[in-house]
């Protein structure tokens, strides 16, 4: 196999070995890298996706394996986000020539934005974004989580006041979304991009907070406070693994349950039956698990990065008006067998809005049924990096298995 990646030797710790050819890497974010790979838990090497970028907490796109400890904020707050797609016996001909109603459907069929609340003329709240009364699909998966959340509570009891159950089926803001797509032959795709919502926001927040006030008393010469983390053994260790496990529960669970409910939509829309899960993939991209990598049991956190074992399905979007990628994993064991977690950013969100225009969001998504508004100026497509210089970056890591092209775009 080709070797791809870049090496970067780091003074005073592992190296950092980069898939990023053909793609530009922020300074900032190589300083970021440079401190992980300076702290003392960090097993053989960081490995850096094309799609790398300057993170809160860590660098999006590295992959960082750990000894007996983990970093909180490297996995972050939308702990377990991840994507999910799903293929369909619909081909492109089947679906109608109008597709404003199928997103109106799905917008109906999914809560989604971020904003904290709205309130209602008779004076009471409701979160834009959160059931009212949650479905039973939303039910039966709350179900399967609720008697470890209760038992996490009795030990952490701020999580008990978060949304949690009313969560549970939503899309949330920012970056995520639900898409129909079309892959080469003109199949018909569901795909969707989200996590574990607010209460993976509060479980990450709080021991991101513990594992600073940790830090203080046993490791003053952290190069960066983010890097905070909590070792095997330690007062919280065990409650973050337990919590964090959970909220990545959650996060599957929470993309099946919308995925159920963007398929009710298409069904309502069109009239003709259709079989779905034909092809299903349902992976995380910021996260945390024990895995085993060059003879040694190690954490590895994927802070927006894929597993890409040989063999492995995985999913990486483009943005609103670029294409996405089905992939299969080549197990590459320099990168810890990942791959990038989509295209990256090339600048901020604030940045984006002072840039571009909702002229300019109307040209980079024609063709797409999707807002183009002011409000999602922060998602145009240039804000990302060339989602096809991304991929040849890394043909040493994973190899197309389809390539799909949105047609409809739900953003909160």
């Amino acid at each position: 196999m080709e070797q791809k990646y870049q090496q970067h030797e780091v003074t005073g710790g592992v190296p950092v070995k980069m898939w990023t050819k053909g793609v530009p890497v922020e300074a900032q974010a190589l300083k970021q890298l440079e401190n992980s790979a300076r702290l003392p838990i960090v097993f053989k090497h960081v490995a850096v996706m094309p799609d790398v970028h300057y993170g809160l907490g860590a660098t999006i796109g590295s992959v960082i394996p750990t000894f007996k400890a983990i970093i909180p904020a490297a996995v972050g707050v939308d702990i377990g986000c991840g994507m999910m797609a799903c293929k369909t016996t619909l081909r492109a001909e089947d679906l109608p020539d109008n597709l404003g109603p199928l997103r109106t459907e799905i917008e109906k069929a999914v809560p989604h934005g971020s904003a904290p609340k709205t309130y209602r003329r008779n004076g009471s709240v409701r979160e834009v974004g959160a059931w009212t009364n949650p479905p039973s699909a939303a039910d039966a998966a709350w179900g399967q989580l609720v008697d470890e959340f209760e038992a996490l509570c009795l030990d952490y009891p701020r999580l008990k006041n978060t949304n949690n159950h009313r969560h549970m089926g939503t899309l949330g803001g920012g970056n995520h979304f639900v898409e129909v797509c079309l892959d080469e032959s003109g199949g018909v795709w569901i795909m969707l991009h989200s996590g574990s919502r607010g209460v993976g926001n509060a479980i990450g927040t709080h021991f991101i907070e513990l594992a600073k006030k940790d830090a203080e008393l046993h490791q003053r010469n952290l190069p960066d406070k983010d890097l905070a983390y909590l070792e095997e053994g330690s007062q919280y260790f065990g409650d973050y693994v337990r919590g964090v496990g959970w909220a990545q529960k959650f996060a599957r669970l929470n993309r099946e349950v919308m995925m159920q409910a963007a398929i009710g939509a298409l069904r309502k829309v069109i009239s003709k039956p259709f079989e779905t899960h034909l092809e299903a993939v349902n992976c995380h991209h910021n996260y945390v698990q024990k895995e085993t990598h060059f003879g040694h049991e190690v954490f590895v956190t994927r802070k927006g990065a894929v597993s890409a074992k040989a063999g492995e399905l995985g999913i990486i979007p483009g943005s609103m008006g670029a294409k996405s990628f089905i992939v299969r994993g080549k197990g590459n064991p320099d990168s810890f067998m990942s791959c990038s977690h989509g295209a990256g950013r090339t600048m901020s969100r604030t940045q984006a809005k002072k840039l571009f225009t909702v002229d300019d969001q109307v040209k980079a998504t024609e063709g797409v049924e999707c807002r183009k508004d002011a409000d999602v100026i922060d998602e145009i497509p240039m804000a990302y990096k060339d989602i096809d210089a991304v991929m040849l970056a890394q043909s040493d890591l994973v190899e197309v298995v389809y390539t799909l092209k949105q047609v409809v775009c739900v953003k909160g």
